[in-house]
C-alpha cells in the first residue's frame, strides 16, 4: 500500500504542532491533552493602529509557562498588510492559502504562496500581508521574550506598498489575452468559494474588457461543474462588484444577452449531442453512461444543449472557465484531463493552457496550478 504524500504546508503545520507540543512531555505529573474545538475562540479584527485594510485574526493558543510561543491564523484581504514590526523572540509563518508579500527593511519584497514557510529571526524589522490581487492566510507561531511578542513600528504607507508590490503584480506573460486570462481565475476562485479572490478576479476581468454578461455566463455555467450553491454565491459577489463599480463610476461594459434561440425537446438533445461529440472528440459512451444513462441525457440536453448553445460566451471562453474550475477542485482529475483535450479541440493551444496554469499559480491557486500542469502533461494533443 502506498503511503500518501503530504504537502509542504501539511508537513510544516505538523512540524510546528509537534515542536510546540514537545515541552509538555516533561511537564511532570501525568500530563493530559487539552483540545480547543474549532470555532470555540472568537475571531478579532486586526486593529487599525497596526494593520492597513481588512485583517482577521483567529487565535489558536497563547504563550504560557510551558510554551513560550503563541499561535494564530491571520487572514489578509487583497492589499491588506501589517505595519512594520519586529519580534523579540522571532516568528515562524506558514502560508496556508493565497498569495502574500513580505519585506525586510532595506531589502526587496518577496512573494509568498501556499506552502511557503517564513522564518523571521529576532529583531528583524519587516512587514507582511496580502498581494494586491489575492487574499492571503498564514499560520503564525510567535516566540515570547520577557512577556513580549512584538514591537510595532510605523505603518507601511500606500506608496511603499505600491512600490513593493509592483514587481510581483506584473502581468504573467503568455498567449492568452488579458480578457481570457481573467476567466480561469474567476472560475477557480468561485469553485473554491474564495470570495476575496473572486472579487479581485472579477474586477480585473471587467477592467480587461470582460463584459458583465460574459462574467454572469461564466458563473452560471459553473453550476454544472461545481454546483448551484457555489454558482449562486459567486453571482451574488458579481452583483456586489457591479454595484460597487457603479457607485465609484468605473466604466463597465454590460455586454449582450444570448441572441440565438435555443431549441427544445428532441431538437435540443440532438443539438446537445452534436456539441458533446464535437467537444469530446467522439460520441460519449462507457460503463458509467450504461449504468446511469439519464446522466448522459442530462449532459446532452442541458450542459451541451441549453448552456453551450447560449451564444453570449464563445466555446474557448467556456473551456477556460471549465478548466479553471476543475483545476481548483481536487479529485476530478479525469474530468480535468478530458477538458484539457476539449480545450484544444475548440481552438486553444497547449501554450495557452500552459499560460493558464502559470496564471493560477500567480493568482494564489498553487494546488490548482500543479494539477493543471500535471494533467496537461498527461493529455496528448487531440487527433485532427
Amino acid at each position: 500500500m502506498t503511503t500518501p504524500r503530504k504537502s509542504p504546508a501539511h508537513t510544516a503545520l505538523l512540524g510546528a504542532a509537534l515542536s510546540v507540543a514537545a515541552p509538555f512531555a516533561d511537564a511532570g505529573e501525568t500530563p493530559t491533552q487539552q483540545i480547543t474545538r474549532a470555532g470555540a475562540q472568537a475571531s478579532v479584527a486586526g486593529p487599525a493602529e497596526t494593520f492597513v485594510g481588512q485583517v482577521r485574526i483567529d487565535p489558536l493558543f497563547p504563550a504560557n509557562d510551558d510554551v513560550q510561543a503563541a499561535s494564530a491564523y491571520v487572514t489578509f484581504e487583497p492589499g491588506a498588510r501589517s505595519a512594520w514590526h519586529s519580534h523579540p523572540a522571532g516568528q515562524r509563518l506558514v502560508v496556508t492559502s493565497g498569495v502574500g508579500l513580505t519585506q525586510e527593511w532595506g531589502k526587496p519584497v518577496q512573494q509568498i504562496q501556499a506552502g511557503d514557510v517564513v522564518v523571521c529571526p529576532a529583531g528583524v524589522k519587516h512587514w507582511h500581508g496580502a498581494a494586491p490581487h489575492s487574499a492571503m492566510t498564514h499560520l503564525t507561531v510567535t516566540g515570547v521574550a520577557g512577556g513580549k511578542s512584538v514591537d510595532w513600528l510605523e505603518q507601511v504607507t500606500d506608496d511603499q506598498y505600491r512600490e513593493a508590490s509592483a514587481s510581483v503584480d506584473a502581468p504573467v506573460a503568455g498567449p492568452l489575452t488579458p480578457r481570457q486570462q481573467s476567466i480561469p481565475l474567476i472560475a477557480a476562485a468561485a469553485a473554491s468559494s474564495n470570495m476575496p479572490q473572486l472579487n479581485a478576479a472579477l474586477n480585473r476581468g471587467l477592467d480587461a474588457g470582460l463584459t458583465v454578461s460574459e462574467a454572469k455566463e461564466v458563473l452560471v455555467q459553473l453550476y454544472a461543474y461545481a454546483g448551484f450553491p457555489k454558482s449562486l454565491n459567486a453571482l451574488g459577489e458579481l452583483l456586489s462588484v457591479v454595484r460597487e463599480r457603479e457607485a465609484q463610476r468605473i466604466a463597465t461594459a454590460a455586454g449582450q444577452p444570448p441572441t440565438a434561440e435555443v431549441p427544445v425537446g428532441d431538437a435540443l438533445r440532438a443539438v446537445g449531442t452534436a456539441n458533446q461529440t464535437r467537444i469530446s472528440g467522439a460520441p460519449v459512451t462507457g460503463p458509467v453512461m450504461d449504468f446511469a444513462p439519464i446522466i448522459n441525457q442530462y449532459l446532452q440536453t442541458h450542459l451541451f444543449g441549453d448552456i453551450f448553445e447560449r451564444d453570449n460566451l464563445d466555446w474557448q471562453s467556456r473551456e477556460l472557465a471549465t478548466v479553471g474550475a476543475l483545476a481548483a477542485m481536487p479529485g476530478v482529475e479525469a474530468q480535468l484531463r478530458s477538458h484539457m483535450a476539449a480545450s484544444q479541440r475548440v481552438g486553444l493551444s497547449r501554450a495557452q493552457l500552459e499560460h493558464l496554469a502559470r496564471l493560477l499559480a500567480h493568482g494564489g491557486h498553487a494546488a490548482a496550478s500543479a494539477r493543471a500542469v500535471q494533467t496537461l502533461e498527461q493529455t496528448p494533443a487531440p487527433s485532427p
